[in-house]
């Protein structure tokens, strides 16, 4: 009979508040998935979005990702994070399916055309609908100029080269640490660093040839 990873060893290498559940999961609970799921679908969503560009590719995507996740989550030996695991599983889906998209050139777009809706809040970072603590919402206008800047920079990162548009999506936006990054892309820590200052670099350039448009 195959023994889990976790379940086998007992103890991760490291501090996971989500060892819990992958330990339940990995005895075949679905229940302690869906908690998983749950936990973390906005964020893998976040992901895919920010690299694709599309909101209704962007949920395949993550759906491929965490049925996959669910398939092998007995190989899952506790050395990182789920949720740094689960990064790694969402990155290689969407750069997986971008390739795919590119070989259909009739169904090609470009990460930064934005051509889906992912809806008031599905995106973190760039919320368009929160609430004041008095309970009003911000006004019609307010609403369209910041989905307006929203678009802007999700078209920016989009002409971004793909090896800085993920290092870039996972340091500011997602705010993982170096350790994870690396453990994710399967990088060194010096490569993250440099890459990530590129990246920086060129979004800057991205942004202000944008606002420059507009001058």
């Amino acid at each position: 009979m195959e023994r889990s990873g976790l379940a086998e060893n007992k103890i991760a290498t490291v501090e996971d508040n989500d060892l819990k559940w992958v330990l339940l999961c990995q005895k075949g609970d679905v229940e302690a998935f869906g908690i998983l799921v749950e936990r973390y679908q906005k964020k893998m969503l976040n992901v895919a979005y920010r690299m694709t560009g599309d909101y209704e590719e962007s949920c395949e995507v993550v759906q491929d990702a965490f049925l996959a996740a669910f398939r092998t989550i007995k190989k899952f030996r506790g050395e990182a994070r789920f949720s740094t695991w689960l990064y790694g599983i969402v990155i290689n889906s969407t750069k997986n399916r971008l390739k795919q998209l590119k070989r259909d050139k009739s169904r090609f777009w470009h990460a930064g055309d934005n051509p889906g809706d992912p809806g008031d809040g599905a995106i973190d970072g760039f919320d368009c609908l929160a609430a004041s603590g008095s309970g009003q919402q911000e006004s019609l206008l307010e609403h369209l100029e910041k989905k307006e800047l929203e678009a802007g920079v999700q078209k920016c990162i989009g002409l971004l080269e793909s090896d800085h548009r993920e290092i870039l999506i996972l340091r500011d936006i997602q705010g993982l640490s170096y350790d994870e990054i690396v453990t994710i892309l399967k990088i060194p820590p010096g490569t993250v660093r440099s890459r990530l200052f590129r990246a920086r670099i060129a979004l800057k350039d991205l942004l202000l040839a944008r606002i420059g448009e507009f001058s």
